[in-house]
């Protein structure tokens, strides 16, 4: 079932990140570190925009999957890093060399770079999102079932449409959105993602 974030869902929201952080797969074995991509992708969500965030509880009150995002990505930058970024670079201090090589130099980098999510092609589209359910939890309609929650509390918030950033070779991905009516937005310089839109109703 779907349910409203808790506090003790933290831990999952950590693991489920990483285990599905490799284009959809198992990440772990690229991280030393298996709680890096959360504190990007997952973490700062659940703190910041609670009543955003919904997990697939596999009915024994276990998350084993999440929708999570921000109703204003130029807001949630801002308190990103005046927030969320004081309270994890003492774990993740910047990244001091020139170019980042490592997977966690490049996500630590990333990190301090929160406004790498202002993307002027995607303005109109002020929210966004992310979404993960463990592999052997898909397949059984809990993406759908995440994704129509969260574009139902956008849109009775008054948000009218939302964006999200996906790594162009996850092609099961894509091919997920493209099911729930998601759309691409053309980028200047998107790197390894794409970006895709929607209306929230």
């Amino acid at each position: 079932m779907i349910r409203p974030y808790r506090p003790t869902d933290l831990p999952a929201l950590y693991d489920i990140c990483i285990r599905t952080g490799q284009e959809g797969g198992d990440a772990r074995p690229f991280y030393a570190d298996h709680e890096l991509l959360g504190t990007l992708f997952a973490a700062p969500y659940a703190w910041l925009e609670p009543e955003l965030t919904f997990v697939v509880d596999d009915g024994h009150g276990n998350a084993v999957g999440y929708i999570l995002g921000t109703a204003d990505t130029p807001t949630f930058v801002k308190r990103f890093r005046s927030e969320w970024l004081p309270a994890v670079a003492g774990r993740y201090p910047p990244f001091l060399g020139p170019v980042p090589t490592t997977t966690h130099e490049i996500m630590v980098d990333l990190l301090h770079r929160p406004e790498r999510m202002l993307v002027p092609e995607v303005a109109p589209y002020p929210a966004h999102l992310h979404i993960d359910v463990l592999p052997d939890h898909q397949g059984a309609g809990h993406g759908r079932a995440l994704m129509e929650t969260f574009l139902g509390a956008l849109a009775g918030a008054g948000v009218r449409s939302v964006h999200l950033g996906m790594v162009t070779a996850n092609v099961r991905a894509r091919l997920f959105y493209d099911r729930l009516g998601f759309h691409e937005i053309a980028v200047a310089d998107p790197g390894p993602l794409t970006y895709l839109g929607r209306a929230t109703s």
